[in-house]
């Protein structure tokens, strides 16, 4: 049976903590005061998913040491760090996401007026 993305959220989230990523930040105070940090991650993973796909670096291939690379991995590692924040701030994504969808089911074809 597959994971639900809560399940992953929380993973993800328990594996940051263990690797350093929440450091200093065993409060929801001293976690809050991370989100800009954490948000510029996202945003790095995003620029370097963007970069491979500059650089045609659509397939997803094993780097130096096995590490996975490309630009669906660098896709990957932005939804990662999404759940890791949301894991962090106590946040249940998954529902979120759930809500969120309805909602855009309701909406006009290519509501808001923006260009792509």
């Amino acid at each position: 049976m597959a994971k639900t993305l809560r399940v992953r959220q929380d993973e993800i989230n328990k594996n940051a903590v263990a690797h350093g990523w929440w450091d200093g930040a065993s409060t929801p105070e001293e976690r809050h005061k991370l989100i800009p940090e954490k948000l510029l991650l996202i945003i790095t993973e995003v620029a370097e998913a963007t970069e491979d796909y500059r650089n045609g670096s659509m397939d997803t291939f094993l780097g130096a040491g096995g590490k996975p690379e490309g630009f669906w991995v660098e896709v990957a590692d932005a939804v990662i760090r999404i759940l890791d924040l949301a894991g962090a701030m106590g946040v249940d994504l998954e529902h979120i996401i759930d809500v969120k969808h309805e909602y855009n089911k309701t909406r006009p074809h290519r509501h808001g007026g923006k260009a792509i």
